[in-house]
């Protein structure tokens, strides 16, 4: 876990910086991540990462674009050198908290970087970076959106109680894990809308950012009107989609391992792996999405999914794979993807 000394830094960063620049992970967690400390500090900009798995240089340009004196990074496991190379020549400061086990051949942590992860600290955990940003800014009004952040991730945090005190409408008693809570209650449904909604055109998404950082309540979120019509629109658009995928999915729901695939301009594959996992809790869910000659592909299971993850991409050309215990993420070639499939079922089954 992180140090009330790490929390203190992280929080010093954020007050020093004129105009922060928040590169953050396209779900539930990222999104949390951001608004938690933009609404902090009152000032900077959001960049929603869209690019799988890592962080790609070509974001850089958005530096150069937006003129930002710190660059924080959230909830992405991985970052190319080229992106750190051209903050580095900026002159910006670096500051990148995650939660996920550091990617190998993600950019190296060195003295420019300032690396928060609670994972690399003398008590190993794993709580989301948006946990953290709460921690570190300690702003009660903004518990709802923390938790957002941690139910969308897949973690009940331990001021879920508190929550459900100050907005019981949106709770339900008795929910003992952060998958029921994503399909059982109305904070679930926000948190739904908001993954749909951040995969729109990026003028949509700056115009729901904007709407986020200023929202007093998450009902607000659940309100149709002027300033919420475009984010409602595209998650019931996506939602539609997303239900025929589905029930194309359980289709598959026969022996250990659920497999499913499928192609499309949409990637859905982790909200798909998600519900998947709530609806058959026993069984392995493997979910890929195939773009062109990748494959990006969610998996989900109370096993060690890290591990049968990291085994599962051993020796195939340019794959790459990580994430949590449990529900984990990896890429690779499409030509590739008949082995992976094996190599799961095979690695869950003997």
């Amino acid at each position: 876990m992180l140090s009330e000394k790490q929390l203190s830094e992280i929080r010093n960063f954020v007050d020093e910086s004129s105009e922060p620049l928040f590169f953050f992970d396209n779900d539930a967690d990222g999104l949390a991540s951001f608004l938690l400390l933009r609404r902090y500090r009152n000032a900077g900009k959001g960049i929603a990462i869209k690019s799988f798995p890592m962080l790609n240089a070509s974001y850089a340009r958005k530096i150069h674009e937006l003129n930002g004196d710190t660059v924080f990074v959230l909830d992405k496991p991985g970052i190319e050198q080229g992106f750190v190379e051209e903050a580095k020549k900026a002159g910006v400061k670096f500051v990148w908290i995650d939660h996920h086990k550091l990617d190998s051949e993600s950019a190296k942590i060195n003295n420019y970087i300032r690396y928060y992860n609670p994972h690399e600290s003398e008590k190993p955990s794993s709580e989301p970076v948006s946990y953290w940003c709460y921690q570190a800014t300690a702003r009660k009004e903004d518990l709802w959106i923390a938790m957002i952040g941690c139910i969308g991730d897949g973690y009940m945090p331990s001021f879920a109680d508190e929550f459900a005190r100050k907005y019981p409408d949106l709770w339900k008693p008795g929910i003992g894990r952060a998958l029921n809570a994503m399909y059982e209650t109305e904070l679930g449904k926000i948190i739904r809308i908001l993954n749909f909604a951040l995969k729109d055109r990026t003028t949509n998404v700056v115009r729901m950012l904007k709407f986020l950082v200023t929202a007093k309540s998450p009902y607000e979120l659940l309100e149709e009107n002027s300033r919420t019509y475009t984010m409602l629109r595209r998650a019931k658009q996506i939602e539609k989609k997303y239900r025929k995928l589905l029930e194309r999915a359980r289709k598959h729901a026969r022996g250990r391992v659920l497999f499913f695939q499928y192609g499309g301009s949409l990637s859905l594959s982790a909200d798909l792996a998600n519900e998947l996992a709530y609806l058959y809790p026993d069984k392995i869910i493997v979910v890929a999405y195939i773009k062109g000659s990748k494959a990006n592909i969610s998996l989900r299971g109370e096993l060690d999914m890290r591990e049968i993850t990291r085994k599962a991409i051993a020796g195939l050309e340019d794959a790459t794979g990580g994430g949590h215990k449990h529900a984990t993420g990896a890429q690779v070639s499409v030509e590739d993807l008949p082995v992976f499939r094996k190599r799961i079922i095979r690695l869950v089954t003997s």
